[in-house]
């Protein structure tokens, strides 16, 4: 599981829900990679495929689960369905 342990989120500065988003995993203190958007033009088709929408932030789970445009009370639900909450 090790491999698998990270939080991805695709997401870009502009985007409000991403701010919102990234601050809570910040806040949280949670080893997540964020993948922006505007600097990786090629990953938003990425986000596209996985969420079958063009809408961020899309958060993926290491259980392979994904969330878009989650609220902060969904964030926090799926972390504690996975045990990722410090």
């Amino acid at each position: 599981m090790a491999a698998e342990t990270k939080i991805r989120m695709f997401g870009a500065q502009w985007c409000g829900d991403c701010r919102r988003t990234k601050a809570q995993l910040d806040a949280l203190e949670l080893d997540y990679d964020y993948i922006d958007l505007e600097q990786d033009v090629a990953a938003a088709k990425v986000a596209e495929e996985i969420s079958g929408r063009k809408r961020i932030p899309v958060v993926v789970y290491p259980d392979g689960s994904h969330q878009v445009e989650p609220s902060n009370a969904d964030v926090e639900a799926k972390l504690q369905e996975l045990e990722l909450q410090p």
